[in-house]
């Protein structure tokens, strides 16, 4: 089994390269860390960055995990192709442009492009909004996924996630013992379906929210509150299509005592407050 330790970072591919990182730092409040090699990469806690930016076809979004070790990376590169994968090892140029120091890079069970890394790079210095979302760092993504159930058995057995929760067809998976690091989203496609970056307070999701308002940036879903992990959140589209959300208060899990519960696909299952629902993948 292929030991995931945490999501560490998502590359994005964009038409508009200037207003896609205009709307990272005006709109999303992340921090500028950097150009390299035509991807302008931002910050959202210690880590050296954990979003980019490059132009390209959003379809190759890119989503990487952190693995403790080279040789975890050699085994889980092995264990890949054994199953049929290609898998690609990066040259140490562009292990040094994501800022880790080995990563190798292969197509999950439905296609969605993923990269596995070794110690990416943190800095001494401190995280700086250029806005004041109460960002805490990134948290968690949803990937699409044409088949949950084989993507779920994907990343349980060839990878550590544990399911916590599901709402349909829709599982929701933990790393560690935070409620979900990965969500299964049904859809006809592969790729990054939604990115959420944790906030320090429920007053942070309601004047992000304000902001989104007065720049006309269409809020998709909230503020409400999720019946599953327990988190405030709030959704709002991004360049490409990209859906981000902040959240605030997400369960950690006792792996001793939890039971993974199944919910209905119903708007209750989603918002516990009856917010209204506008992410496609979601239902109407």
């Amino acid at each position: 089994m292929i030991e995931l330790k945490d999501v560490c970072y998502a590359r994005l591919f964009t038409t508009d390269l200037d207003g896609a990182s205009a709307y990272a730092t005006t709109i999303l409040g992340l921090q500028p860390a950097g150009i390299a090699t035509g991807e302008r990469q931002f910050r959202s806690d210690s880590r050296s960055h954990t979003l980019s930016y490059a132009s390209g076809n959003p379809a190759d979004n890119v989503i990487g995990f952190e693995l403790a070790d080279d040789r975890g990376l050699n085994d889980a590169g092995a264990a890949l192709e054994a199953m049929g994968h290609a898998v690609h090892y990066g040259s140490s140029s562009e292990a040094e442009r994501r800022h880790v120091s080995n990563y190798i890079a292969f197509n999950d069970a439905g296609g969605t492009h993923v990269e596995l890394v070794v110690r990416p790079e943190v800095s001494g210095r401190r995280f700086f909004q250029s806005r004041d979302p109460g960002i805490a760092g990134f948290n968690h993504v949803g990937l699409f996924s044409s088949d949950p159930g084989r993507d779920e058995l994907f990343w349980t057995r060839v990878f550590n996630a544990r399911v916590s929760d599901r709402i349909g067809a829709i599982p929701l998976l933990r790393l560690d013992r935070i409620h979900h690091s990965i969500a299964l989203v049904p859809a006809p496609r592969c790729g990054i379906q939604h990115i959420n970056h944790q906030v320090e307070s429920v007053d942070d999701i309601q004047r992000s929210h304000a902001l989104l308002r007065q720049y006309r940036v269409p809020v998709v879903f909230g503020p409400g509150r999720h019946p599953t992990s327990g988190a405030r959140f709030l959704y709002f589209q991004g360049p490409d299509g990209m859906v981000f959300e902040y959240s605030i208060g997400v369960t950690e899990v006792d792996e001793l005592t939890h039971r993974e519960r199944q919910f209905g696909f119903e708007p209750s299952s989603l918002c516990m407050w009856g917010s209204k629902n506008r992410v496609a993948e979601f239902g109407e």
